[in-house]
């Protein structure tokens, strides 16, 4: 089992499930570009990890240039990893990779309200539906109306936990535009778009609590 979130982010390379889910992610990222609107396109990636999702994306889409980002990540072998990505493509001047606190609202301060937001491999880390709730509520800060939101969640023990978060997306004021599992049938990916108003101050500096390790990642 992988010791760190390092290590983690190597199962890529073997995993079956995460392939199909980064693959899944990295589609969206691509429709969410082509969906917005001519001009800048604002993207922010709560523990981004290397980034490879939006990167990878970017890597071969013609809207590259549009896109203005901020990820933000704890690990800093993940950070260095992330950012000899983006200096390989030529897109330093256009994205930043903060090595912080991705639960810190402080860390977003300049980079939102954004177009998309990226909430990938976090919410299968949150203590309980409380913790979700908080979450989906400073959504709001990060995102402007009509911003594209992207998510997975886990299943495990037979429950579709993924369900769950769709219920709570509704609930606190999105439009569902797509959702898939993989072929695995236990990780579930999703894109939402944000319909409500947006938050000029956070609700609360701390976004959420990741309580998520490793070995028990979801």
């Amino acid at each position: 089992m992988p010791k760190d979130w390092f290590e983690w982010h190597d199962l890529y390379n073997t995993d079956a499930k995460l392939q199909q889910r980064l693959e899944i992610v990295r589609e969206y990222i691509a429709y969410s570009l082509d969906a917005s609107p001519a001009g800048t396109i604002q993207v922010v990636s709560v523990c981004a990890g290397d980034g490879r999702d939006l990167l990878g994306t970017l890597a071969n889409h013609p809207r590259a240039q549009d896109v203005y980002a901020r990820l933000v990540e704890l690990n800093p072998q993940l950070v260095e990893r992330g950012r000899a990505t983006i200096e390989s493509l030529g897109l330093s001047k256009q994205i930043e990779f903060i090595n912080g606190d991705a639960t810190s609202a402080a860390n977003y301060i300049g980079a939102v309200p954004a177009d998309i937001v990226i909430v990938c491999g976090v919410l299968g880390n949150l203590a309980d539906e409380n913790e979700l709730n908080r979450l989906l509520g400073n959504l709001s800060f990060l995102s402007k109306k009509g911003a594209f939101v992207l998510w997975t969640r886990g299943h495990s023990q037979g429950i579709a936990y993924s369900e769950t978060v769709r219920k709570y997306f509704r609930e606190f004021g999105f439009e569902e535009i797509n959702f898939q599992l993989t072929a695995t049938g236990d990780m579930g990916v999703g894109i939402h778009r944000y319909l409500g108003e947006t938050l000029s101050v956070p609700k609360e500096q701390q976004l959420f609590v990741f309580s998520g390790v490793p070995n028990k990642a979801r």
